[in-house]
């Protein structure tokens, strides 16, 4: 495993390197970033906002060795589960007919993931 602090020296001499955010929902992300911790993955956390639903995420975001990426993804998967709720939404004034008045059916959870190629990380 890489020490951070050499990242930068380490990445200039050929090890490849993935920058990797993960848009989960906050329901799943105590367990992912728990499990992440314990293989020893290195995170920054950000509470985020998205989707039409408005509901809360969060957004992880880390540095690997390319060579990682397959685990780290087998831990988002492991740890981040679409599942169904019913929802209410509360129509807007002035477009009542965009809303479901009942109850509405919504798939939630899951993880959106992006991989990028790192060029260069250096924590100071």
């Amino acid at each position: 495993m890489l020490d951070a602090r050499k990242v930068g020296v380490v990445a200039e001499q050929g090890v490849r390197m993935k920058l990797v955010f993960a848009v989960v929902q906050d329901y799943d992300a105590a367990g992912l970033t728990k499990a992440m911790i314990e293989a020893g993955f290195r995170l920054t956390i950000l509470a985020s906002t998205g989707g039409f639903l408005r509901s809360g995420n969060t957004t992880i975001m880390t540095a690997i060795e390319a060579e990682r990426l397959p685990e780290l993804l087998e831990l988002i998967e492991q740890n981040c589960h679409e599942r169904t709720e019913m929802l209410r939404f509360s129509a807007e004034p002035d477009f009542p007919i965009w809303y479901p008045p009942d109850l509405t059916e919504v798939k939630v959870g899951g993880a959106s993931v992006f991989v990028m190629d790192l060029e260069r990380m250096e924590q100071i």
